[in-house]
């Protein structure tokens, strides 16, 4: 057997779930209905002929009895589409059929398919109206022909009640069966877009990751570059070599702690695993690299940290904070601004401060998406974050984070 064939015989449905599929399938939407009806229309007619054969029930149809039989089953060929219409169709036929006292269990094939089709297919008030309506007229046709068969027929009619129910059954089991699939496509979608939801969350976070990442590593580079040219430029006959090798040396560094965290920051968007195997994030352990880093570039930085293990979305967003901080320090402050950072813990939140004695950004300048980024992170986890020029001089960035787990929304990598 080749996999095609494997494949297929595996995937055909058995008959039951057949069966099952076609009474929970809506019936005008059914495929192939016409063809279905025509062959269920057949079928009533070889039963009713079947039933004149083996059954005695009155007296046996001649030629106006068996065309009269035989053409109940016709309008069962547009059921579906006319249910109302096809049953008055059968009745049109079956209720001179009975009047001349022709074989009478042989009419009930048609009929009770017709009624079947009305109680699945329409309101339940319609389907006990055309009920009442076909007990009626049915008993008053039998009492034309002897109130003997007229009584008979009160008596059996509760398989006619009987048809009904079972068809008002299907049609509350096709919407019960319906609503489910309904609540399920919702569902679906939901997720889709709770998806694409976090996509574009994380997706944000990653550039914002980006930003201040490279804004930091290509300042500092900028700066330390200044450093080893102007040694170069300022006496070429008395070259300063240690001071180019260290700006060189600080170069490189920064390049390597700028390429770890870029690898780290990148992995989200490789990661197909647990969220949790992405590698930490970085954290208030980290501001002392910032610190370093920036007094390398030439700023003079004061640090002072008092605050435990918080949690790793509130460390995260601290830890970008002051690298963004000291990045525009170090890009506007002047040369040798001093830059104050103060991180400590007070009433469960985390306080962060970054202020400097520079002159500030050059007024008319292209604004930048710093601040901004600053302010979403900030809110990321629930805080809040304040930046100006101070009154006495100078430049302040101030953030509030909170440290309970309810209101931080950023997980751990």
């Amino acid at each position: 057997m080749n996999p095609v064939q494997a494949i297929t015989t595996t995937e055909r449905p058995r008959v039951g779930e057949r069966i099952m599929a076609a009474v929970n399938r809506d019936p005008l939407t059914a495929p192939h209905a016409r063809r279905n009806d025509a062959l269920l229309a057949v079928a009533c007619a070889v039963l009713s002929t079947v039933l004149v054969l083996l059954v005695d029930d009155g007296r046996g149809p001649d030629a106006p009895g068996w065309t009269l039989l035989l053409a109940s089953s016709v309008p069962l060929v547009w059921r579906r589409r006319r249910p109302v219409l096809a049953l008055l169709a059968v009745v049109a036929c079956v209720a001179p059929y009975h009047a001349l006292d022709y074989h009478h269990a042989a009419a009930t094939p048609a009929a009770y398919a017709a009624l079947y089709t009305v109680a699945a297919t329409g309101r339940p008030l319609r389907t006990i109206l055309v009920g009442l309506g076909v007990i009626t007229v049915s008993v008053s046709v039998m009492l034309t022909v002897s109130t003997h068969e007229a009584v008979k027929l009160l008596q059996i009619s509760g398989w006619i009640i009987a048809v009904l129910f079972c068809g008002i059954d299907v049609r509350f089991y096709r919407q019960y069966v319906a609503g489910i699939v309904e609540r399920a496509e919702r569902a679906e979608r939901t997720r889709e877009e709770e998806a694409r939801r976090r996509v574009a969350e994380e997706r944000l976070r990653v550039a914002r990751d980006l930003h201040d990442l490279l804004a930091h590593s290509i300042t500092l580079i900028g700066v330390q570059t200044s450093v080893a040219a102007h040694v170069l430029a300022a006496d070429p006959e008395r070259l300063d070599r240690a001071a180019v090798a260290r700006a060189l040396d600080d170069i490189a560094d920064t390049c390597r702690t700028a390429r770890g965290e870029l690898r780290t920051t990148l992995e989200v968007l490789r990661e197909h695993g647990s969220p949790d195997t992405r590698g930490p994030l970085p954290g208030l352990d980290g501001v002392s690299d910032l610190v370093e880093a920036a007094r390398l570039a030439g700023a003079r930085v004061h640090q002072a940290v008092r605050a435990g293990p918080v949690p790793p979305a509130v460390g995260a967003a601290a830890y970008r904070l002051v690298q963004e901080a000291l990045t525009n320090a170090v890009r506007h402050a002047g040369p040798e601004p001093a830059v104050r950072v103060e991180l400590r813990e007070e009433g469960g939140v985390l306080r962060l401060s970054v202020t400097d004695d520079g002159t500030g950004p050059a007024p008319g300048g292209v604004p930048g998406f710093g601040l901004v980024g600053m302010r979403e992170r900030a809110r990321s986890v629930g805080g809040t974050l304040d930046a100006g020029p101070r009154a006495d001089g100078g430049f302040e960035v101030s953030a509030v984070l909170p440290l309970t787990p309810a209101t931080t929304r950023e997980g751990t990598r």
